[in-house]
């Protein structure tokens, strides 16, 4: 190797390197900068020595407890395009995990017998009882099968907004280099060099305001790959196999599927299949297909919020 190409090589290590530290000095700006835009939307309590957020709106006979998909960053301000429509019947709550939205960062387990217990006492904190009807995205699908396998008594229904089941992990390949790279991105704020990547589909297709667009923003630089979500992904395919090995809950299931798209990792056959198969097992299940991306109650929660109230006058 010639001293030409040794020099060139250093040049390009030292600009990596010098770009890596404007970027951390920046983000670290740009987060004391956005400060004022994180404030608690919801009840923040005590449990398990960290504090949780709880967002609680509207009033009913039911209670609707909305759990996120894995790695959204705003649960509280993802939903909301769909429980606005829902809190002139209903009680809603969404429970933000460690990790996520408002809650504390811990770094602790994310086995799903922790985060179970975790998002029950925390509803608890706020004086919310069961029974209560689960709507999970995506990989909560997984937690609020468990919840209903192991309490039955608190679980009504399940509304799967694009949930994940059993099936759909059987053969995920989990990275654990990627996971670390792209929380070492995150928290570098190299995220912030990417245009556009904080235009979640909340904000793009949802119903938020400006300023609530603004506060998504600031709480996604915050909350993208926390090392709770990170701890969540490693435990994923376990918590499923926990699951499959369990009976299949005795509840009402109103399920929506997407076209695949946007976060599922399978095709439009392939994830359809997926939820046929598994609403074919439920002894009683509606499945509605949607033909929008995997945030489904970002694009389609008027007709989302219709179904749901159909399904609770039956």
């Amino acid at each position: 190797m010639t001293k030409r190409v040794l020099i060139i090589i250093a040049a390009i290590g030292l600009a990596f390197v010098l770009l890596l530290a404007v970027s951390a000095v920046n983000h670290q700006i740009q987060l004391k900068r956005e400060e004022p835009l994180i404030s608690p939307l919801g009840e923040m309590v005590e449990v398990d020595g960290g504090r949780m957020s709880v967002y609680m709106e509207g009033e009913g006979e039911d209670t609707l407890v909305f759990l996120s998909g894995g790695g959204t960053c705003s649960p509280i301000l993802d939903f909301k395009s769909l429980y606005s429509l829902l809190t002139d019947t209903c009680q809603i709550a969404v429970v933000e995990k460690f990790g996520y939205g408002f809650s504390d960062i811990t770094g602790k387990s994310r086995d799903i017998d922790a985060m179970l217990e975790q998002t029950r006492a925390a509803l608890t904190a706020v004086g919310l009882e069961p029974p209560y009807i689960l709507c999970p995205h995506s990989m909560s699908g997984i937690e609020a099968l468990y919840w209903a396998q192991k309490y039955p008594d608190e679980v009504s229904a399940i509304v799967g907004l694009d949930m994940s089941t059993p099936a759909a992990y059987e053969e995920l390949k989990i990275s654990g280099p990627l996971l670390r790279l792209l929380q070492f991105a995150a928290s570098a704020g190299i995220t912030r060099l990417i245009p556009g990547i904080s235009e979640s589909d909340a904000i793009q297709h949802g119903t938020l305001s400006e300023d609530e667009k603004d506060i998504y923003r600031a709480i996604f630089y915050r909350r993208t790959m926390t090392q709770d979500m990170v701890n969540e992904t490693q435990c994923i395919k376990d918590s499923a196999k926990m699951v499959a090995q369990g009976q299949m809950p005795n509840v009402p299931f109103l399920l929506f599927c997407s076209d695949g798209s946007g976060g599922t990792g399978f095709s439009k056959e392939d994830w359809r299949a997926i939820q046929s198969e598994f609403a074919a097992e439920c002894a009683d299940a509606q499945l509605i297909e949607l033909d929008c991306g995997h945030y489904v109650h970002d694009f389609e929660y008027e007709r989302i919020a219709a179904e749901i109230k159909d399904f609770l006058n039956r």
